[in-house]
């Protein structure tokens, strides 16, 4: 096996897979946002304007940290130290979402100028359609069930 084939390789085969994953949900991102904002306004006014449009903004940089980390991590492929790498970013990726959204919480929890509905509901839908974009992405990709492996070649007559 040649060494600069077997370098250019070692790409993972779920960047494309998470790259879709990232389009569709921001796409289905933008859907939830302008809903969310309609009937936040028109049940809540401006207070549940806000509570859907940072609801969703949330929802959407919670889904782009994962899938970002794995497709940062996943650019260590061809390094010896991947694995640890990999769940280092990966991990970081995770504790930088948990510690923004206490954060948040923390902060938003007695904001008057928000409706905390709004921004629970349109933030649960966020995550649901994420989840399911996922689920759909995931099973519709075509994956092959061993990567990163090459055939032996075919055996000639002599």
């Amino acid at each position: 096996m040649n060494d600069a084939r077997a370098e250019a390789d070692r790409t993972p085969t779920s960047n494309p897979v998470l790259r879709r994953a990232l389009v569709w949900g921001g796409i289905l991102a933008g859907v939830i946002l302008v809903v969310g904002a309609i009937l936040g306004f028109l049940l809540a006014g401006v207070p549940g304007l806000l509570g859907a449009l940072i609801g969703t903004l949330m929802a959407v940089v919670f889904m782009g940290i994962t899938a970002a980390s794995i497709l940062a991590a996943n650019r260590f492929a061809s390094s010896d130290l991947f694995v640890g790498a990999f769940f280092g970013i990966v991990l970081g990726g995770w504790i930088l979402k948990f510690v923004v959204f206490i954060v948040l919480v923390v902060v938003l929890r007695e904001a008057d100028w928000l409706n905390t509905t709004a921004l629970f509901l349109s933030l649960v839908a966020g995550v649901l359609a994420s989840l399911a974009v996922d689920v759909i992405v995931v099973a519709k990709s075509r994956l092959p069930y061993v990567s990163d492996v090459e055939l032996p070649k075919a055996p000639t007559e002599e």
